[in-house]
């Protein structure tokens, strides 16, 4: 990582961020092409308060995280993590910790109880990371249902 000097957060609004960061998200979520991308990121700014935020590191992106505001009975008021990935090449170098650390901030700014979030399964690299270096807690199972036509 380069000197903090050098990393920048910024919410991405245009179409053009938002491709910009496709390459990287795209690691996350394999299964979209760029339009469906664009069109379920819009869709959730507009629908969800849903937000992407880049880190950039010397102007390149390194990290993208998507989240939203929620409120449910079980947590209360809080901050959902829906989609959150390093560069593949860019991974174990704080990147991560830094962009998750700044949603930490804003949700308590916002005063929001806690954040949240799920991951698959497969990923106990993350997995590791969100329990020995960020403090999560494993909370439950997220299950899910396709439902066929």
């Amino acid at each position: 990582m380069s000197d903090l000097t050098s990393l920048i957060i910024k919410e991405l609004t245009t179409e053009r961020e938002l491709t910009d960061a496709f390459p990287i998200m795209k690691q996350l979520r394999p299964q979209h092409d760029l339009q469906a991308y664009l069109e379920l990121v819009i869709e959730a700014q507009e629908k969800e308060n849903y937000q992407m935020k880049a880190l950039y590191d010397q102007g390149d992106i390194v990290a993208v995280i998507g989240f939203m505001p929620m409120t449910t009975l079980y947590y209360g008021r809080f901050i959902w993590v829906c989609d959150f990935v390093t560069a593949s090449t860019k991974r174990s170098k704080g990147y991560g910790d830094k962009l998750l650390t700044y949603v930490h901030e804003l949700a308590k700014e916002h005063g929001y109880a806690c954040v949240a979030l799920s991951s698959g399964l497969q990923r106990a690299d993350a997995h590791r990371f969100y329990e020995e270096k960020m403090g999560y807690d494993r909370a439950s199972y997220v299950f899910k249902k396709e439902l066929q036509e």
